[in-house]
């Protein structure tokens, strides 16, 4: 399958979603050429496993932009980011914000950074690190999780990197019920939305979680 063909299904996917900042030509190429890089390297680092190009755009790009109406505030902490996801489509899409992608697997980390490199994402910091061993002065306005633990765990984890009115967005696939008692008692979840990603019949949920004041 060529670019032409994955840019269409993008395309498509960007159509369905009707997301209120449009993603442009420009911006539409980078996806792709993450798209491609990530097809590239994981023929060797086995960095997803999702395999073919075309299932990527779906499963990771479109997946990952169908959050973009629940993100707050300009600084954004990608936790356990993997191979970028969904921190750097967000940040091909939101220029004006800053993302930082956070991972301890330095194999990840390698990609993630090479890939922000030739995309030219000036708006992007990667951070090899695991999360409770991170620290920095300035929090983080929203904090996003994608396939990642528990969310009682997560929150745990990372609390004290989120600004005080601040949201943890967990991505999540079916609706973690057995999770939600988990969450610390000072944590809420604020909304439990059903997301729908074109092109993929599967369900997910994005769980907006904040502190209760």
């Amino acid at each position: 399958m060529n670019q032409s063909d994955l840019k269409e299904i993008l395309s498509k996917g960007l159509r369905q979603l009707n997301l209120a900042q449009p993603i442009d030509d420009k911006q539409q190429s980078s996806l792709i050429q993450y798209v491609d890089l990530l097809n590239k390297w994981n023929k060797t680092y086995n960095l997803t496993a999702v395999r073919k190009p075309d299932q990527m755009v779906t499963r990771h790009i479109i997946d990952s932009l169908s959050i973009c109406p629940y993100l707050r505030g300009k600084h954004i902490l990608d936790v356990g980011t993997g191979a970028g996801l969904p921190g750097i489509p967000l940040a091909i899409a939101f220029p004006e914000r800053n993302f930082t992608l956070l991972d301890s697997n330095n194999k990840k980390t390698r990609f993630v950074t090479q890939a922000v490199s030739e995309l030219e994402l000036s708006n992007v910091d990667v951070v090899q690190s695991r999360v409770e061993n991170f620290q920095t002065s300035a929090l983080f306005d929203t904090i996003t999780t994608r396939a990642y633990s528990a969310m009682g765990d997560m929150v745990k984890q990372t609390s004290h990197l989120l600004a005080a009115d601040g949201t943890f967005l967990a991505m999540k696939g079916t609706n973690p019920v057995a999770e939600m008692d988990g969450l610390p008692s000072n944590y809420k979840i604020e909304e439990n939305h059903i997301i729908k990603v074109p092109g993929l019949d599967e369900e997910r949920h994005l769980l907006e979680i904040r502190v209760i004041n």
